[in-house]
Formats: C-alpha cells, sequence, structure tokens
C-alpha cells in the first residue's frame, strides 16, 4: 500500500470505517432516533439512559438563528463532528409578540427543528429558562410582559411568575403533545429553567423566586431532569451546572450530582466598537480534555454555530447582526477549520475512552510534575484511558506507566488503553481553512443596478402623535414595535439673540440618551450619536431668528439582555434637554409640549415589501444620491450561481437596516469601526484564556458583511430595500459570496496517527494530513509544500533549512485535481529522508476553485 493516496468519494468512506471502528470498539447506546422510549436518570458519574451511563458532548444551535431550510445540514454536521446533543434555548419573545398570540412559523418552528434533531439521531438539551440573556433582545423576555401592570422580573413577584410557568407549561405540554420527550421515544433528555440566575441569600425575595422556579419545573413531569446553569443553589432534584471557559475545577452541589458543563465558550460575541473575539481551538480542546478527566460527563459547546439576528433580534445592546461567536460551524453553515476537525477527534478520541470512564471516577491520579498530571479510569474488564495533562505554558516530559511521553504546553494527551497516544489537544491534524468572500457571478449579466430613493421627513409624519410635557420612555412608547421613536418640539429665537449677531452658535445639551440619536434642527443633520449604556450629546447648533424646529430621531441597538433589574432600565431620552447660550442664560426645553412619533413613515407603510412599495413615490435618476440621511434605497438583483452562502458587502453603507423581499436580514452598522487596540498578529494558545486575550479586526468596521440565507432568494428579481440613518453610498454595495479559498495543513512527525487507524495493531502508523475543499471545488494549484523543518502558519509557510526536494511533486500528483486527498507524514512517503537526525514536518497550502 502506498503511503499518499488521493480520493474523491473516499473521503467520506474512511470517515466512515473511522466511525464504525469506534463503535465497534466500544459499547455505547443507539443514538436518538433508533430508541423507541428510554428512561433518562442520573447518578454522581452521569446521566443514565436505561440503567447505561453516557459521556456526551453537546453543541448549541438556536433555531431563529437561521432559517428552517439550514437545519438539516447544520444538524449533520454536529453529528459528523462527533456531537451526541443539541442544545437549544427558547424564544419567548418570538412565539408570543403580544399575549396569547403565538408565532411557531417559520425559524420559529421548534417542534420542527426538535424534529429534525432527533431524525439526524441526536438528543436535545431543551433551555426553555424562558429569560434566556443569549445577547437576544430583551433576554428572550417579551416586551408586553415588562409593561403588564405590577409585574416585575425574575424575584418573587405573582404576576410574572403566573406568566412565566404559563409559557413554561405551554412550552412542555407541546412536547408532550409531540411526543418529544426521551420516555416518549422522544429526543429531549434535558430541560432548563431559568438561566444564570445566580445565588442569592435566603429570606430574599430572590431566592424565593429561583427556588420556586426550580420547584414549578419539576413539577411539570417531563420526565427528564432539569437542570439549572450557575445556580449553586439548585434545589434537589435539579442539577445545577457551570457556564465558562473552563469547567474542570466545577462540582455539583450534591454527591448525587454529575457535573455538567452547559456552556463552554467556543469564543464571544461580537459588540459594535471592539475588536473581534477569537479561541483557539487547542485551548478548547485542553479545557475539554481536562473536564472529562475529572469526572466530567456533560459539555456543552456554546455556540457551536452562532447563526445570524436577523430582523430586530440582537439585544445587549449593541450587539451586531453577525453572532458567529467563532464557533466551529460559521455563521453561514461552513465548517471553521481547524475548530470543527480538532474537536471531532477530540470526540471520537473520548468515545474510545468511554467503557472506562462510564465505570466510576477517575480510580488513579498521579503527579507527573510540578504542573503535570495523570488520570486514570479503569473498569472490570479491564478497560482503560488515561488522560495526561500539562498544566504548564512550558513543554514537558514525563514518564507514566514505564513509558516517556511528551507534553507540549497546555496540553491533554488522550490514551485509550492508557499506553498509546491518540490525540493531544495542542497537536492539531485538522485542516486550515482559509475564507474568502468572493464577487457572486450570475447565470445571467446584468445591467448596473437601478436604485431609487424615498426621504424620510425629519419629526411628526402622521396623525398618531403622543403629546407629553416630557421627553416620554421609548420603550413603553413605542412597545418594542421599532428601533424608531421621533421627538419634536420647537423653539422661538428673537432677532437679538447674541449667537446670532456674533456667530458662536447656540449649544444642545442632551443630558443622557440610550441608545442612540440623530439631531435634526430645522431639518437639517446636525449630529448622530450613541453610547453603551448611556451618551451625553453637547453640539452645536444652527438656529434662527422666529420658529425653530428640533427632531431628536432616538433608535435602540437592541434592548438589554440582562442583568439584575434590567427590565426596569429605559431607553430613549432619559435626562433634560437644554440650549444654552441665550441672552437671559440656558433654555430648558425639557418641560415645553413634545410630540413623539412611533416609528418611521416608510416602515408604517412597509415600502420593503412588494406591495408597499407603492405606498411612496421613489425618485429615480442616473446617479443615485449618497450620504443622505434618514432615507430609503431600493433596488433589484438575482441570485448568485451555485450554492455557496450569500453576504452583502455593505461597507459603503453608514448605519440603519435592510430586507431582501421583505424579510429583514438585520441592522447595519458599518460605520462603527472597531478600537486600533487590542490585537495581536498571532495567539498563543497556551494560559488562561479569556474573551479579549485573542482579538482580531482593530480598526475596521465591526460587521462588514450581512448573511442572505438562500431560501430568501428567488432566481431573479429580488428586492434590495435599505434604511439608511446617517448617510451612505448605495452604489457600493455588492453580493458576495463565501467560498474556501485555500486549504492549508501543519502536521509532525510526532502528531498523533489518524483516529481511524485504532487500535494500532503493527505499531503506530504515522500521522496524516487530509486536505479538502469545499462542495463542487477542486485543488488546483499548491502554492506551497515542503517536507523537512518548514515555519510559519497558514498563508506564511517558509521552508526550513531541511527540505525534501521532491516534496511539491509528491503533494500536486496526490492532491491536484481532486475535492480531497490525505497523505502519510513520513520520510517514505517523500522517498528520501532530508535531514534524518531532526523531527520533520510537513507543510501545505492549497488552492481552492
Amino acid at each position: 500500500m502506498g503511503a499518499a493516496r488521493s480520493l474523491l468519494h473516499a473521503g467520506n468512506l474512511l470517515h466512515a470505517l473511522g466511525i464504525l471502528s469506534t463503535l465497534l470498539a466500544v459499547a455505547i447506546l443507539p443514538r436518538a432516533k433508533e430508541v423507541t422510549a428510554v428512561n433518562v436518570t442520573y447518578d454522581h458519574r452521569s446521566l443514565v439512559f436505561d440503567g447505561v451511563h453516557r459521556i456526551l458532548n453537546s453543541g448549541s444551535i438556536h433555531y431563529p438563528r437561521s432559517t428552517s431550510e439550514m437545519w438539516p445540514d447544520l444538524i449533520a454536521l454536529a453529528r459528523d463532528g462527533g456531537l451526541d446533543v443539541v442544545e437549544t434555548y427558547v424564544f419567548w419573545n418570538v412565539h408570543e409578540p403580544t399575549r396569547g398570540n403565538y408565532n411557531f412559523e417559520g425559524r420559529f418552528d421548534l417542534v420542527k427543528f426538535v424534529k429534525e434533531v432527533h431524525k439526524a439521531g441526536l438528543f436535545v438539551n431543551l433551555r426553555i429558562g424562558p429569560f434566556i440573556s443569549a445577547e437576544w433582545n430583551f433576554g428572550g423576555l417579551p416586551v408586553w410582559l415588562h409593561l403588564e401592570p405590577r409585574v416585575v422580573f425574575r424575584t418573587d413577584n405573582v404576576p410574572f411568575k403566573a406568566e412565566m410557568q404559563r409559557f413554561v407549561t405551554k412550552i412542555v405540554d407541546m412536547m408532550k403533545a409531540e411526543k418529544l420527550f426521551a420516555w416518549q421515544g422522544g429526543p429531549i433528555i434535558l430541560a432548563q429553567i431559568e438561566n444564570e440566575f445566580g445565588s442569592w441569600e435566603r429570606g430574599t425575595p430572590n431566592y424565593a423566586y429561583g427556588q420556586w422556579a426550580a420547584n414549578m419545573a419539576v413539577s411539570l413531569n417531563t420526565g427528564v431532569p432539569w437542570i439549572m446553569c450557575r445556580q449553586y443553589d439548585a434545589p434537589d432534584p435539579v442539577i445545577n451546572t457551570v457556564n465558562s471557559y473552563y469547567g474542570d475545577d466545577f462540582y455539583p452541589n450534591g454527591n448525587d450530582k454529575p457535573k455538567m458543563w452547559t456552556e463552554n465558550w467556543t469564543g464571544w460575541f461580537q459588540t459594535y466598537g471592539v475588536p473581534t473575539p477569537y479561541r483557539p481551538v487547542e485551548d478548547i480542546a485542553y479545557a475539554v480534555s481536562r473536564f472529562f478527566q475529572k469526572n466530567g460527563s456533560f459539555q456543552n459547546y456554546y455556540m457551536y454555530h452562532g447563526g445570524t439576528n436577523f430582523g430586530r433580534t440582537s439585544g445587549g445592546p449593541f450587539i451586531t447582526t453577525s453572532y458567529d461567536y467563532d464557533a466551529p460551524i460559521d455563521e453561514y453553515g461552513l465548517m471553521r477549520q481547524p475548530k470543527w476537525g480538532h474537536l471531532k477527534d477530540l470526540h471520537e478520541a473520548l468515545k474510545l475512552c468511554e467503557p472506562a470512564m462510564i465505570t466510576g471516577d477517575a480510580s488513579i491520579y498521579k503527579s507527573l510534575g510540578p504542573k503535570q498530571e495523570a488520570f486514570a479510569f479503569s473498569n472490570e474488564s479491564e478497560s482503560c484511558a488515561a488522560f495526561l495533562a500539562n498544566n504548564d505554558i512550558s513543554n514537558a516530559t514525563v514518564q507514566f506507566n514505564g513509558q516517556t511521553y511528551d507534553l507540549p504546553a497546555w496540553s491533554v494527551s488522550i490514551l485509550p488503553n492508557c499506553k498509546d497516544v491518540i490525540f493531544n489537544s495542542a497537536k492539531v491534524t485538522a485542516q486550515s481553512s482559509l475564507m474568502a468572500m468572493k464577487a457572486a457571478k450570475f447565470h445571467k449579466v446584468r445591467k448596473m443596478p437601478v436604485w431609487g430613493w424615498y426621504k424620510e421627513k425629519p419629526g411628526v409624519w402622521g396623525k398618531d402623535i403622543v403629546t407629553a410635557r416630557y421627553c416620554v420612555e421609548q420603550i413603553g412608547t413605542t412597545r418594542d414595535t421599532t428601533d424608531y421613536l421621533w421627538y419634536t418640539t420647537s423653539v422661538q429665537v428673537l432677532e437679538d439673540e447674541p449667537f446670532l449677531m456674533n456667530g458662536t452658535g447656540p449649544i444642545l445639551v442632551i443630558d443622557s440618551i440610550r441608545d442612540a440619536v440623530h439631531v435634526f434642527v430645522n431639518g437639517e443633520l446636525m449630529v448622530s450619536t450613541a453610547g453603551d449604556p448611556y451618551v451625553e450629546v453637547i453640539q452645536t447648533v444652527n438656529l434662527h431668528a422666529g420658529q425653530n424646529e428640533i427632531a431628536l430621531l432616538s433608535m435602540t441597538v437592541g434592548l438589554q439582555a440582562g442583568g439584575e433589574g434590567y427590565d426596569l432600565i429605559g431607553t430613549g431620552i432619559q435626562g433634560s434637554v437644554s440650549i444654552q447660550g441665550f441672552r437671559n442664560g440656558t433654555l430648558d426645553i425639557s418641560t415645553q409640549l413634545w410630540k413623539h412619533q412611533i416609528g418611521l413613515r416608510g416602515e408604517h407603510l412597509k415600502i420593503y415589501t412588494e406591495t408597499g412599495l407603492q405606498n411612496v413615490d421613489w425618485k429615480v435618476d442616473a446617479e443615485v444620491p449618497r450620504n443622505q440621511s434618514i432615507t430609503w434605497y431600493k433596488t433589484e438583483f438575482d441570485a448568485p450561481s451555485g450554492h455557496d452562502p450569500v453576504a452583502l458587502d455593505l461597507l459603503s453603507m453608514g448605519k440603519g437596516q435592510a430586507w431582501i423581499n421583505g424579510q429583514s436580514i438585520g441592522r447595519f452598522w458599518p460605520s462603527n469601526i472597531t478600537s486600533t487596540e487590542g490585537c495581536s498578529s498571532s495567539c498563543d494558545y497556551w494560559g488562561t484564556f479569556n474573551s479579549t486575550k485573542c482579538a482580531t479586526n482593530c480598526g475596521e468596521a465591526s460587521q462588514r458583511w450581512y448573511h442572505v440565507p438562500r431560501s430568501w432568494l428567488k432566481p431573479r428579481d429580488n428586492l434590495l430595500v435599505l434604511f439608511e440613518e446617517q448617510g451612505g453610498d448605495p452604489s457600493g454595495i455588492s453580493v458576495v459570496v463565501r467560498v474556501i479559498d485555500r486549504v492549508c495543513g501543519f502536521i509532525s512527525e510526532d502528531y498523533p496517527p489518524p483516529i481511524n487507524s485504532w487500535p494500532f495493531t503493527n505499531g503506530n502508523p504515522p500521522p496524516q494530513m487530509r486536505l479538502q475543499c469545499g462542495k463542487g471545488q477542486m485543488i488546483n494549484h499548491i502554492q506551497f509544500a515542503s517536507f523537512g523543518t518548514p515555519t510559519g502558519r497558514c498563508g506564511n509557510f517558509q521552508r526550513g533549512l531541511c527540505h525534501a526536494a521532491v516534496s511539491l511533486s509528491i503533494i500536486e500528483k496526490e492532491c491536484l485535481g481532486y475535492n480531497a486527498c490525505f497523505v502519510d507524514v513520513s520520510w517514505r512517503t517523500f522517498e528520501e529522508n532530508p535531514c534524518p537526525t531532526d523531527q520533520k514536518a510537513l507543510a501545505v497550502e492549497a488552492v481552492c476553485a
């Protein structure tokens, strides 16, 4: 058999054979869809399925953050990535937008989503909440509930608890009616009540609420265990769990409860103005391995697929429309490599260890050095599995079981037989994929897009006006039906005011505004500003003699998603409004008569839809006007050819919202530039991680590209409508597709063999490099190949002093023209040993097309 092999469809076959060998090596419970009914309980070690203990890996996929058409592929990637469970929150405010009126259609079809997971053979952890946080608008709780008399969120408040119990009961009853709990033959094995509520002093209303929530949930008789995350005083039988970057030092509050990790953060969410967070996969794999070596039994990646905050669903405030989260599956539904592949290898390694692990806690602990240790599990059938951990930020060599092992810094090696290493968290054999946003190609070339535009008039525009001698609170006025609320008043200026004579200009002062505001005076935009949580406006304005119209367009950028008393935090103009510079001093206009108009005229007329377009007169000229505030734009475009995910490049725009065929793809704000500080060209995976440790995208648009689901597109004549708040250039907008541009690998001779080669029968086989382009792509060029001592990273490899001259020709022979190829990392593959005394590596960069 040759040392290097190519594959087109063989990759899937090899993967299947690898999975088969894994399943034959361990006795595990059948997958969810193969089980007619199962009784799920728990003990100190793990969840128990009809008497069988399980070690489970889970991943968060939130159904409203994708489309129902995307669900099967997302769930299949989760399954193929080695997950056992899919976790999702339940989003109360989209399911019950007004009291008693429910929406479980389209991407909000919870039952359909759970059934799709079941169809794929996976289990479900249903986190009902119904408070969820999740960087979701208002933390998932409906605004109408906040506006109900006497309601206070998340405390011992009778009307709140009654509404919460009503909704939770409805969800549980829906699942029972569809036979979706495990004891009914369905996939749901866990349910969560509340979310990160925390522990409170006994005798306080918050403590009483937490205990009530747990007992209420248990009384619903779901037949599966209930969990509460970050709830250290969760009463029996509810299991308390941990959410963190690391879960190994967490222990539940009872000796009869298993150690469970409900949120292992794979990255972090993106906030406007803040560099993009990134978490290396080596650190994630290290954290997961540490968790399981210390008797963990269930861990969930938050997120496994982050997705998109379509419409006005992002919370925060100031959370971007993208909720990519640096997850193993990216926002568009594509594998993020090497994160997806390395974690897949980890899950398969853990499955090999499961027979030994499920019999009880680690039976052996041994210190191997100052920051090195070994944990081993064994059972009566002589199965044995060991984890060797190096918790230092430098490499170490240790002795275990009479053998020597080299442990990279901040890593764990997994030995399914307590002898041979099948996985090391720092040695990544999965490929790296460099993604690109490329100009879309079309079946038929269209002429330059024709743009129409319609300009809103600043201030009130309709009959439904709210008048008051103060500035009203925004949430209570709009009921969160729109981001926008107009505050308008007028100011009379005498002809002899000093600022008219000397040209100094009066100064408008707004003490406090949340979240953002555009200030218009006499129809002219004076300033746009935003702040988190509040911002003060101090702006010189142009006033003339006579009556002057002041129009303030206040905007929310996602309602507060959590925190103690967050429902009591208002939005809009919160403080006084005054104008400095008058002859008689400062003019306080806070108590003048203010007229308030909810939303925009274009919103009210639904001019972002095909039918609503006719409700206004759109202007069309040869050249579209640029840098216009509060202006609507429209055009049409065809769907790109192929099946690659689609996005809009909105870098030329300012701030606003966008719709495709009447569907909101979310808020855009590319003019919001991230901080220029905090980024580095590389990120060391070793050492404790936090959300600011590894950041990218400094000094760039907080979000440039906006996902357009393929299922929202027609073959031709798709309507694109944008509302631009502050000024942009729509002629700079383009349609792009997301593709794999290049794939890379860097593997040393001392890396573990491929997992599908287990068990090793004739010594350890060599490691393998596996490269694969996207669907419909082939490897059409080898940019770099070197077997020897290469250095660098994907996109910037360099030869070392040691190099096999045939490296390029061997890789070209095995990979060019194929969708995928794999190569043994061994000198035998390259027909020469260029530096026999050196440890060698293979580095390859291949172009996909």
